[in-house]
């Protein structure tokens, strides 16, 4: 059991290093910034790759009733929020600093369960919330390559990604598992999702209607890898590790204690701003370094807390 739990531990961090790598070089070095086109690509190959994983049978979907798929819909709405908002802030910001300011969403989380649900939180979380709330304070001061539109899209992308928390942590346990959310996210049906009438990818449509008046559907003829391999497997690449990753996701947090679960994504994020250091353009002073550890200190210590509540 426990070479699984690593061996499913593994497989997350290399998808999760993977699947970031692949889109900042997507949106960064290819410059490929039209997001509702990106990110709609990605969700449809979500979509049918989860939807035909069910049909054979690799992945468990269960029925939801009209009323639990309705109530889904606000958190399916902040999902598209969460990669478009995601989508501009990376391809703007260095993934450092997009991790860090992404973990403020964690203190949105925490400041809800302490102000509007009374729940009881330790001395660890609360000091890890303001050191994640420091650094990501503290990082547009001190960041020689700061962006005015990538912090921009970073502050809408991390407050979808709290509301997003907020909405999953209010559910009933057991009336939607993390892949049936995940599904609705990508499919909003009618009716009963078991039975797919009137289906429809919830995601992709929002996006294909949002491409024309951003202008993303306009422009992109102009895009100069538009007829390159290179653009094209990049994004196939995308597709398929947006998919992988979401599918080792649910896996880590169906075997593993939250405390645990908590422990590998930080390892995951560590490795992947390490890597992209190394493999991207970034200018590193003593001041955002001092930032970007802070903000690793403030996750080291939602780990810990993490660890000792499970």
């Amino acid at each position: 059991m426990c070479v699984r739990r690593c061996l499913v531990g593994l497989i997350f961090c290399t998808c999760y290093l993977a699947s970031y790598l692949t889109n900042k070089y997507v949106l960064s070095v290819l410059k490929f910034t039209y997001p509702t086109l990106f990110q709609g690509w990605q969700t449809l190959i979500g979509g049918l790759l989860l939807h035909v994983s069910w049909k054979l049978g690799w992945a468990e979907i269960h029925g939801s009733s009209r009323s639990d798929v309705s109530a889904w819909l606000p958190a399916s709405v902040l999902f598209v929020g969460i990669i478009y908002a995601g989508s501009r802030a990376l391809s703007k910001l260095a993934i450092p600093v997009f991790l860090t300011l992404h973990n403020v969403a964690e203190v949105i989380l925490c400041g809800h369960q302490m102000c509007f649900r009374k729940e009881k939180t330790s001395p660890a979380k609360i000091c890890s919330a303001l050191f994640l709330l420091a650094a990501a304070g503290c990082l547009p001061f001190n960041d020689p390559q700061f962006d005015p539109g990538g912090y921009f899209w970073a502050v809408i992308h991390l407050f979808c990604v709290g509301a997003y928390e907020i909405l999953q942590k209010a559910r009933k346990p057991n009336v939607l598992s993390d892949i049936d959310q995940q599904y609705l996210n990508y499919m909003f049906s009618a009716g009963k999702t078991s039975s797919l009438l009137c289906c429809f990818i919830f995601s992709v449509v929002l996006l294909a209607l949002a491409s024309h008046p951003t202008g993303d559907l306009i422009s992109v003829p102009d895009f100069p890898f538009l007829y390159f391999y290179r653009f094209h497997g990049s994004c196939c690449a995308s597709g398929l590790l947006g998919f992988f990753l979401m599918l080792s996701t649910v896996k880590l947090k169906s075997l593993m204690a939250p405390g645990q679960c908590a422990a590998w994504i930080f390892f995951a994020k560590v490795i992947t701003a390490g890597s992209s250091v190394l493999l991207f353009d970034m200018t590193l002073t003593s001041a955002t370094v001092g930032c970007l550890l802070l903000g690793g200190l403030g996750e080291a210590l939602l780990v810990f807390s993490e660890r000792k509540g499970s």
